[in-house]
Protein backbone atom coordinates (compact mmCIF):
# COMPACT_ATOMS: atom_id res chain seq x y z
CA UNK A 1 0.00 0.00 0.00
CA UNK A 2 1.34 3.55 -0.02
CA UNK A 3 1.69 4.72 3.15
CA UNK A 4 2.44 8.18 2.55
CA UNK A 5 -1.09 8.58 0.57
CA UNK A 6 -2.86 6.75 3.31
CA UNK A 7 -0.88 9.29 5.76
CA UNK A 8 -1.66 12.13 4.00
CA UNK A 9 -5.22 11.35 3.86
CA UNK A 10 -5.97 10.72 7.36
CA UNK A 11 -3.99 13.72 8.42
CA UNK A 12 -7.00 15.27 6.22
CA UNK A 13 -9.40 13.86 8.53
CA UNK A 14 -7.36 14.84 11.22
CA UNK A 15 -8.11 18.40 10.64
CA UNK A 16 -11.33 17.97 9.86
CA UNK A 17 -11.93 16.26 13.12
CA UNK A 18 -10.22 19.60 14.61
CA UNK A 19 -6.99 17.50 16.23
CA UNK A 20 -4.82 19.32 18.79
CA UNK A 21 -2.46 19.04 16.25
CA UNK A 22 -4.35 20.62 13.35
CA UNK A 23 -4.77 23.86 15.50
CA UNK A 24 -3.62 27.32 14.12
CA UNK A 25 -1.89 29.92 16.22
CA UNK A 26 -4.19 32.57 17.09
CA UNK A 27 -4.02 36.47 15.18
CA UNK A 28 -2.67 37.45 19.06
CA UNK A 29 0.60 35.17 18.91
CA UNK A 30 1.24 36.11 15.61
CA UNK A 31 0.98 39.88 16.77
CA UNK A 32 3.60 38.90 19.52
CA UNK A 33 5.96 36.82 17.36
CA UNK A 34 6.14 40.00 14.70
CA UNK A 35 7.16 42.38 18.50
CA UNK A 36 9.60 39.47 18.44
CA UNK A 37 8.05 37.36 21.89
CA UNK A 38 7.92 34.07 19.77
CA UNK A 39 8.44 30.53 20.60
CA UNK A 40 7.48 27.46 19.10
CA UNK A 41 7.47 23.87 19.78
CA UNK A 42 8.21 20.67 17.95
CA UNK A 43 7.32 18.13 20.24
CA UNK A 44 4.09 18.34 22.79
CA UNK A 45 4.48 20.93 25.78
CA UNK A 46 7.65 22.24 25.91
CA UNK A 47 9.21 25.19 23.83
CA UNK A 48 11.68 25.27 21.83
CA UNK A 49 14.83 27.56 24.08
CA UNK A 50 15.30 30.36 22.31
CA UNK A 51 19.06 30.03 21.95
CA UNK A 52 18.68 26.92 19.87
CA UNK A 53 18.13 29.38 17.40
CA UNK A 54 20.26 32.42 15.75
CA UNK A 55 19.63 35.80 17.87
CA UNK A 56 18.19 37.46 14.20
CA UNK A 57 15.69 35.24 12.07
CA UNK A 58 15.22 38.51 9.62
CA UNK A 59 15.74 37.23 6.10
CA UNK A 60 17.15 33.29 6.78
CA UNK A 61 15.89 30.75 4.92
CA UNK A 62 13.57 28.35 6.93
CA UNK A 63 12.12 24.79 6.08
CA UNK A 64 9.19 23.83 8.39
CA UNK A 65 9.58 19.97 7.62
CA UNK A 66 6.38 17.87 7.97
CA UNK A 67 5.10 20.86 9.90
CA UNK A 68 1.32 22.02 9.07
CA UNK A 69 -1.40 23.21 10.74
CA UNK A 70 -1.01 27.24 10.88
CA UNK A 71 1.82 26.65 13.67
CA UNK A 72 5.67 26.72 13.75
CA UNK A 73 5.46 28.06 10.03
CA UNK A 74 3.43 31.67 10.63
CA UNK A 75 5.30 32.32 13.92
CA UNK A 76 8.60 31.76 12.11
CA UNK A 77 7.44 33.98 9.76
CA UNK A 78 6.35 36.57 11.52
CA UNK A 79 9.47 37.08 13.55
CA UNK A 80 11.11 37.52 9.95
CA UNK A 81 12.35 34.00 8.44
CA UNK A 82 11.22 33.24 4.70
CA UNK A 83 9.59 30.49 5.76
CA UNK A 84 8.82 27.55 3.76
CA UNK A 85 6.39 24.52 5.17
CA UNK A 86 6.29 21.31 3.55
CA UNK A 87 3.83 18.76 4.87
CA UNK A 88 1.77 15.68 2.91
CA UNK A 89 -1.78 16.92 4.16
CA UNK A 90 -3.17 19.78 1.60
CA UNK A 91 -5.23 20.67 4.21
CA UNK A 92 -2.85 20.95 6.94
CA UNK A 93 -1.16 23.51 4.44
CA UNK A 94 -4.71 24.82 4.09
CA UNK A 95 -3.96 25.72 8.06
CA UNK A 96 -0.78 28.06 7.17
CA UNK A 97 -1.98 29.42 4.46
CA UNK A 98 -5.41 30.53 6.05
CA UNK A 99 -3.18 32.31 9.13
CA UNK A 100 -0.68 34.29 6.59
CA UNK A 101 -3.67 35.71 4.94
CA UNK A 102 -5.48 36.61 7.95
CA UNK A 103 -2.12 38.05 9.34
CA UNK A 104 -0.39 39.57 6.18
CA UNK A 105 2.40 36.95 6.19
CA UNK A 106 4.38 35.72 3.64
CA UNK A 107 5.24 32.10 3.52
CA UNK A 108 5.54 29.50 0.99
CA UNK A 109 3.38 26.16 0.98
CA UNK A 110 4.68 22.70 -0.91
CA UNK A 111 2.94 19.72 -0.44
CA UNK A 112 5.51 16.47 -0.40
CA UNK A 113 6.80 13.49 1.36
CA UNK A 114 9.39 14.66 4.08
CA UNK A 115 11.52 11.13 2.79
CA UNK A 116 12.04 13.18 -0.42
CA UNK A 117 12.78 17.01 -0.58
CA UNK A 118 14.46 16.63 -3.93
CA UNK A 119 12.31 19.98 -5.16
CA UNK A 120 14.56 21.41 -3.03
CA UNK A 121 18.24 23.03 -3.61
CA UNK A 122 20.95 21.60 -2.11
CA UNK A 123 22.32 23.51 0.81
CA UNK A 124 19.64 26.09 0.33
CA UNK A 125 18.40 26.45 3.89
CA UNK A 126 20.20 28.20 7.22
CA UNK A 127 17.33 26.10 9.51
CA UNK A 128 14.90 23.02 9.04
CA UNK A 129 12.65 22.59 11.79
CA UNK A 130 10.68 19.25 11.88
CA UNK A 131 7.93 18.86 14.34
CA UNK A 132 7.52 14.91 15.88
CA UNK A 133 6.29 13.62 12.54
CA UNK A 134 8.98 11.16 11.19
CA UNK A 135 6.70 8.20 12.88
CA UNK A 136 4.63 8.31 9.97
CA UNK A 137 7.83 7.23 7.76
CA UNK A 138 9.05 3.59 7.64
CA UNK A 139 12.36 4.59 7.35
CA UNK A 140 13.67 7.67 9.22
CA UNK A 141 17.52 7.51 7.94
CA UNK A 142 16.43 8.95 4.22
CA UNK A 143 14.90 12.23 5.99
CA UNK A 144 17.96 12.69 7.99
CA UNK A 145 19.90 12.58 4.55
CA UNK A 146 17.46 14.87 2.26
CA UNK A 147 17.24 17.44 5.59
CA UNK A 148 21.28 17.46 5.73
CA UNK A 149 21.40 17.85 1.68
CA UNK A 150 19.30 21.24 1.75
CA UNK A 151 20.94 22.91 4.61
CA UNK A 152 23.78 24.90 4.48
CA UNK A 153 27.43 23.88 5.87
CA UNK A 154 26.67 24.73 9.88
CA UNK A 155 23.08 25.09 9.29
CA UNK A 156 20.90 24.13 12.21
CA UNK A 157 18.26 21.02 12.18
CA UNK A 158 15.90 21.06 15.22
CA UNK A 159 13.62 18.23 15.56
CA UNK A 160 11.30 16.13 17.76
CA UNK A 161 10.14 12.54 17.78
CA UNK A 162 9.01 9.79 19.96
CA UNK A 163 10.61 8.18 22.26
CA UNK A 164 10.55 4.35 21.09
CA UNK A 165 9.04 3.46 24.51
CA UNK A 166 5.95 4.86 24.56
CA UNK A 167 5.35 1.94 21.79
CA UNK A 168 6.13 -0.99 23.72
CA UNK A 169 2.55 -0.88 25.78
CA UNK A 170 -0.49 -1.73 25.02
CA UNK A 171 -2.29 1.22 24.19
CA UNK A 172 -5.63 -0.04 25.39
CA UNK A 173 -4.37 -1.29 28.26
CA UNK A 174 -2.31 2.03 29.13
CA UNK A 175 -5.14 3.88 29.02
CA UNK A 176 -6.84 1.92 31.72
CA UNK A 177 -4.39 2.65 33.38
CA UNK A 178 -2.48 -0.59 32.89
CA UNK A 179 1.29 -0.73 31.78
CA UNK A 180 1.38 -3.87 29.51
CA UNK A 181 5.36 -4.38 28.06
CA UNK A 182 3.47 -6.33 24.69
CA UNK A 183 5.79 -4.36 21.77
CA UNK A 184 8.99 -4.90 19.97
CA UNK A 185 11.09 -1.81 18.42
CA UNK A 186 11.33 -1.39 15.60
CA UNK A 187 7.36 -2.12 14.82
CA UNK A 188 4.80 -0.60 13.19
CA UNK A 189 0.91 -0.15 14.22
CA UNK A 190 -0.21 -2.63 11.58
CA UNK A 191 2.22 -5.15 13.88
CA UNK A 192 0.33 -4.96 16.69
CA UNK A 193 -3.19 -6.24 15.14
CA UNK A 194 -4.23 -8.92 14.50
CA UNK A 195 -4.36 -10.18 10.74
CA UNK A 196 -7.70 -10.27 10.60
CA UNK A 197 -7.90 -6.81 11.84
CA UNK A 198 -5.72 -4.61 9.66
CA UNK A 199 -7.99 -3.83 6.80
CA UNK A 200 -10.41 -2.71 9.09
CA UNK A 201 -7.66 -0.56 10.54
CA UNK A 202 -6.83 0.62 6.95
CA UNK A 203 -10.08 1.64 5.79
CA UNK A 204 -11.16 3.07 9.32
CA UNK A 205 -8.27 5.77 7.98
CA UNK A 206 -6.51 6.01 10.75
CA UNK A 207 -2.73 6.93 10.75
CA UNK A 208 -0.21 3.93 10.13
CA UNK A 209 2.79 5.06 12.70
CA UNK A 210 6.54 3.26 12.56
CA UNK A 211 8.56 3.21 16.22
CA UNK A 212 12.22 3.81 15.12
CA UNK A 213 15.16 3.00 17.46
CA UNK A 214 17.09 5.78 19.19
CA UNK A 215 19.79 4.87 17.19
CA UNK A 216 18.26 5.32 13.54
CA UNK A 217 16.75 8.79 15.36
CA UNK A 218 20.14 9.96 16.77
CA UNK A 219 22.69 8.27 15.55
CA UNK A 220 20.69 8.71 12.18
CA UNK A 221 21.60 12.59 12.32
CA UNK A 222 25.31 11.97 13.01
CA UNK A 223 25.22 9.56 10.34
CA UNK A 224 23.67 12.17 7.73
CA UNK A 225 26.88 14.56 8.91
CA UNK A 226 25.37 16.35 11.90
CA UNK A 227 26.63 16.92 15.21
CA UNK A 228 23.94 17.09 18.25
CA UNK A 229 24.48 20.41 19.90
CA UNK A 230 20.92 20.39 22.26
CA UNK A 231 18.55 17.89 23.46
CA UNK A 232 15.47 17.82 25.87
CA UNK A 233 12.22 15.23 26.64
CA UNK A 234 8.88 15.81 27.10
CA UNK A 235 5.54 14.17 27.43
CA UNK A 236 1.77 14.32 26.88
CA UNK A 237 1.49 17.02 29.95
CA UNK A 238 -0.08 14.62 32.61
CA UNK A 239 -2.77 13.33 30.56
CA UNK A 240 -1.27 9.97 30.12
CA UNK A 241 -0.25 7.28 32.61
CA UNK A 242 3.18 6.85 31.25
CA UNK A 243 4.05 10.34 32.20
CA UNK A 244 4.16 9.53 35.69
CA UNK A 245 6.87 7.21 34.57
CA UNK A 246 9.41 8.55 31.55
CA UNK A 247 8.61 11.54 28.95
CA UNK A 248 8.17 9.92 26.06
CA UNK A 249 8.83 12.62 23.45
CA UNK A 250 12.70 14.10 22.92
CA UNK A 251 13.98 17.39 20.94
CA UNK A 252 17.41 17.70 19.44
CA UNK A 253 19.47 20.86 18.33
CA UNK A 254 21.78 19.29 15.00
CA UNK A 255 24.21 21.33 13.14
CA UNK A 256 25.51 20.30 9.91
CA UNK A 257 28.95 20.38 9.63
CA UNK A 258 31.19 19.48 6.46
CA UNK A 259 33.96 18.32 7.45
Amino acid sequence: MDVTKHNSDAWDKKVDEGSRYTQQVSSETIKRSKAGQWEISVTTEKSVPRDWFPEVLEGLKVLCLASGGGQQAPVLAAAGANVTVTDISKKQLEKDEMVARRDGLSLRTVQGDMSDLSGFEDEYFDIVVNPVSNLFVKDVKPVWKEVSRVLKNKGILIAGFTNPLLWIFDDNQERKGILDVKHSIPSSTLDYLPKDEIQDYIKSNNTIEYAHTLEDQIQGQIEAGFVIAGFFEDDFGGTRMIDNYIRTFIATKAIKLNF
